[in-house]
């Protein structure tokens, strides 16, 4: 029997609730990739309570967690790796270090940085130093990035309505010629109305997603995005095939924590899961 995908996962984590690992470890795991998981900050829950206990990692504390990940190999044995919420200047630069060494390493190794950097409402929620190493050192490295408007505006200094800006755009993020770029929640001068879209930009002609827009925003929802897209990608389907996919599934989840009622992304809708197993027993 072939061994599942196996993804590194380098983002936040809280004890309640569902973003960063905390959102992205169980989808992947249900649709059947291995995931070894890497806290940047481990707080109690997302800033959107009253309270919120908890740090990002001390840069050497996380610094030991990657070189124990070196020494189990798992850079070599990983067939994606994912990054997402980084809470400090050093552990960016300390991961950033890692993805190098480790495409050096294992150059099959297919890397996703979402740059969770802020949204249209609250504006940038992490310092813009940590902004910069995304920019400068992160996203050069990766393979895909999965931006939503605001993170790509902010980090190019281009705001776009149209296409042809949104192509500017990319070209002006740094990334590599063979990079794409997931933008996420996109909404054009000629979207549909009601709808957002995801749009894939890339060596080859932009691709465009369009999905009804659901009256909700939850925390969580990116991360979840980017792990689904992951996970379709770790079942041979096209970039595009995942991206829909993961809007599909998102849309359930959403839909069931509007049910419900919650403040944030839920994960135990039954046919949420059902579909995830569905993934895993296709391999």
């Amino acid at each position: 029997m072939p061994h599942p995908p196996f993804v590194i996962s380098i983002q936040s984590q809280v004890v309640f609730g569902h973003v960063g690992n905390s959102a992205a470890v169980f989808p992947m795991q249900a649709a059947g990739l291995e995931v070894a998981a890497i806290p940047t900050v481990v707080f109690s829950n997302t800033p959107d309570y009253p309270t919120l206990r908890g740090q990002a990692l001390p840069a050497a504390f996380f610094a030991d967690l990657l070189r124990g990940a070196q020494e189990r190999g798992l850079p070599e044995r990983a067939d994606f790796l994912l990054t997402g919420y980084i809470g400090s200047v050093e552990v960016a630069r300390q991961t950033a270090a890692f993805i190098a060494q480790a495409k050096a390493d294992n150059p099959d190794l297919f890397y996703l940085c979402d740059p969770v950097l802020g949204d249209s409402g609250p504006g940038l929620y992490v310092p813009e130093a940590i902004a910069d190493v995304m920019r400068d050192l992160l996203l050069p490295l990766a393979d895909l990035a999965t931006p939503n408007p605001f993170e790509l505006a902010w980090l190019t200094g281009q705001p776009f309505t149209t296409l042809e800006a949104l192509e500017h755009a990319r070209h002006a993020l740094g990334m590599g010629s063979d990079a794409r770029l997931v933008v996420t929640g996109c909404t054009l001068e000629d979207t549909a109305d009601g709808h957002i879209e995801s749009i894939i930009l890339g060596p080859e002609p932009p691709s465009r997603h369009p999905v009804r827009k659901l009256p909700i925003a939850l925390p969580g929802t990116g991360d979840l995005f980017a792990a689904l897209i992951i996970a379709g990608l770790g079942h041979d389907l096209s970039l595009a095939q995942a991206v829909e996919q993961a809007q599909q599934l998102v849309a359930m989840a959403l839909s069931h924590a509007k049910t419900l009622g919650a403040g944030e992304v839920v994960l135990s809708n039954p046919d949420f899961r059902k579909a995830l197993l569905t993934l895993s027993q296709d391999r």
